[in-house]
């Protein structure tokens, strides 16, 4: 397992509870030493991304370095994820890659993502381990972090 600097968790925000079985399981084989942290509501990942609601006092173990985020989603869609997203303080934001991860095959949902200056890139589902491995080795220290 190998301990990436500055990445010690990712989050997954789909509403389908298989698929993010399915992508925690895809980052566990890279053999990367990271927090998977799934969740099925855009809602519910501000509560965490803020420490509000049901995550209000209690201690986050790991903040998100990467956010796998779905498009459609009931309620609250990653649309509207990313405009509360944005009013996050920048330290609750510091140091985190979004991705858009949808089944959207829509031209438009990918050029609003790509003008999204929060957003890194956009991604067709399944989730990877290939994917995981460029975006850990473009956006953070890849080089496996040595205990002293």
């Amino acid at each position: 397992m190998a301990k990436i600097k500055d990445l010690e968790c990712v989050l997954l925000i789909d509403d389908d509870k298989p698929t993010n079985l399915i992508h925690k399981k895809v980052i566990e084989k890279t053999g990367l030493e990271i927090e998977v942290q799934a969740l099925n509501s855009a809602r519910e990942a501000l509560d965490f991304l803020a420490c509000t609601g049901k995550y209000e006092g209690a201690e986050q173990t790991s903040k998100p370095g990467i956010i796998f985020l779905d498009i459609n989603m009931p309620g609250m869609n990653g649309w509207e994820f990313m405009e509360a997203y944005q009013q996050l303080s920048d330290s609750q934001k510091a140091r985190i890659v979004v991705i858009m991860l949808t089944t959207s095959l829509s031209n438009s949902d990918q050029e609003r993502a790509l003008r999204d200056k929060n957003i890194t890139t956009f991604y067709q589902k399944p989730l990877r381990a290939n994917m995981v491995m460029d975006l850990v080795n473009q956006h953070f220290d890849s080089k496996p972090e040595t205990e002293e």
